[in-house]
């Protein structure tokens, strides 16, 4: 495995080749081009945030809403891309996974570097819109730096497992789009968990287990001064521990069946 990693290593300037030249293809077609990168968020978060901002009573409704919707959305868009676009990364190369031999791993990981490029370029986004609504740069803003860190080191776990997984199980491509509304709408990125859930304390402490719902919650603490966002200082160990985790058995997992992928 470890010869094996050294290779995925030297092809890393094919991965974020790949990478480059995916997010290059895929909106080159367009006027707006590559500023879709930022609008598709901002749109997405502009219609939820009014919708469930009319659902939600004053009560419910997290303070400064609009910056809690934008924030949970931009955050939410990197997971999402690794989770469904990863999912395609094996089967949608078919003929040069049967053609050209090299470390299958690449592709997946060149869909992750293509994820976290472009989450680079909505967090620059990111900051005039926080600043709009009076949140300003401060020293914690620099606590997204290790939080970018650790979401990153989950999500290229995520990617892989989902690429091998769709390879052997062709039909789970049909269920992404469900489970992805599934994880959207439960992941508390457009509602404040501690608020609509203070009945029910088991439900809670099961979302402080959740790594998605820590990267949101953390990522709106250290973004804006809402006391609202605190969070509890375990949810770094838990994240670093899911984020490991994730990745070792990404790896594993996806390098098991490196001989397979092509065939089946």
């Amino acid at each position: 495995m470890f010869s094996y990693l050294a290779e995925v290593w030297r092809r890393r300037a094919f991965i974020t080749t790949l990478a480059r030249y995916r997010l290059r293809a895929k909106y080159e077609a367009n006027r707006l081009g590559i500023l879709w990168i930022a609008i598709r968020p901002l749109v997405n978060a502009a219609v939820y945030g009014l919708i469930f901002g009319v659902i939600q009573t004053g009560a419910t409704r997290p303070k400064d809403y609009p910056v809690y919707v934008v924030v949970g959305v931009f955050f939410w868009e990197f997971f999402m891309g690794c989770f469904v676009e990863g999912a395609h990364a094996v089967t949608a190369n078919r003929n040069m996974v049967q053609s050209l031999a090299f470390p299958r791993m690449t592709l997946p990981l060149a869909v992750w570097a293509e994820k976290m490029f472009s989450f680079l370029i909505t967090l620059v986004v990111l900051v005039p819109i926080l600043i709009l609504f009076g949140h300003y740069p401060s020293l914690k803003w620099l606590w997204i730096i290790p939080l970018f860190a650790a979401y990153a080191v989950f999500n290229a776990g995520i990617t892989m497992i989902l690429a091998r997984i769709t390879v052997h199980v062709t039909d789970l491509a049909e269920l992404l789009p469900y489970i992805s509304r599934i994880l959207f709408y439960g992941s508390g990125v457009l509602f404040s968990v501690d608020t609509v859930m203070q009945g029910h304390p088991l439900i809670i402490k099961a979302y402080d287990a959740y790594p998605m719902y820590q990267v949101l919650k953390m990522a709106r603490h250290f973004l804006t001064e809402d006391a609202g966002t605190a969070f509890n200082p375990h949810y770094w160990l838990f994240l670093s521990l899911a984020a490991v985790i994730t990745l070792v058995v990404g790896v594993l997992f996806f390098w098991s069946a490196e001989e397979r992928y092509g065939r089946d």
